[in-house]
């Protein structure tokens, strides 16, 4: 089978009739997608929609049962979760994975000399790793934690943490992130702290995340992909999505979105 149709530019991520089931329940059903390069897509639905499960598909954690994954053209179906990273497919997780000990800089600076293949050296001195560090920093930077730098990560404002696991998946020099819940657990006064740093990353990085927060999907999100019951139940966009009376039935509760 060929890569996804590139109809709007190129596709950075696609798959073509994934499906995946656990004997004989079926948590992915024939899913098709497309992301563009730069897109900022959401993808919701129901609690037990198949949102994880795709992400899982998607990174290699788990194999389908039939269909494609498609990353930048090529086919990775058959590829494990760190090749898959290392052609630029990087994720987050709903519950953070962070080293709690490690300040925000030496975690990302290992992050990154890990990448480089350098990490065994990592103790051996910051003299002899000036450009990992340098690199690590402008990381924090864009993700505006910059001024967190040495603060020990158990300390930092949850809202923080999850910031630093983005910054962890970045340090791996993706080309396509997928989110899963980035803002959980964060109180709401910093949800939005979160998702504006998201939102100023690179245009050329690929953005596909899972959020239940409607107001933030509906600000952030271009493009809106539903699950339900394992199988894309409509997309488009967040204009689309909100007037869309079937959306609003089985996932907005009949509410309207501005």
């Amino acid at each position: 089978m060929s890569p996804p149709a590139q109809s709007k530019g190129a596709i950075a991520l696609g798959t073509r009739g994934l499906s995946k089931a656990f004997g004989s329940l079926p948590v992915a059903r024939d899913i098709a997608i497309n992301l563009p390069v730069g897109a900022r897509y959401a993808l919701i639905g129901p609690n037990g929609a198949g949102k994880t499960t795709l992400i899982n598909l998607m990174t290699g954690m788990l194999s389908p049962n039939a269909g494609q994954i498609f990353l930048a053209g090529d086919d990775i179906t058959a590829l494990g979760p760190q090749e898959r990273v290392r052609r630029g497919l990087a994720r987050t997780f709903q519950i953070n994975t962070l080293f709690a000990g490690l300040n925000a800089l030496e975690a990302v600076t290992l992050a990154v000399a890990e990448r480089r293949g350098v990490a065994g050296q990592f103790w051996r001195g910051v003299g002899a790793h000036g450009e990992t560090i340098d690199e690590a920093y402008e990381i924090l930077r864009k993700l505006k934690l910059g001024d967190s730098c040495y603060q020990v990560t158990r300390e930092l404002p949850y809202g923080r943490q999850r910031l630093l696991e983005i910054a962890l998946a970045l340090a791996t020099r993706p080309k396509v992130l997928l989110l899963d819940e980035p803002a959980a657990g964060v109180p709401p006064e910093e949800s939005g702290e979160v998702f504006e740093a998201v939102a100023g990353l690179s245009d050329d990085l690929t953005l596909l995340f899972i959020e239940h927060d409607m107001h933030v999907v509906f600000r952030f999100a271009s493009h809106i992909i539903v699950l339900v019951g394992g199988a894309i139940f409509t997309e488009g966009t967040p204009a689309e999505i909100a007037a869309d009376p079937g959306v609003r039935e089985v996932y907005l509760g009949k509410r309207k979105h501005g």
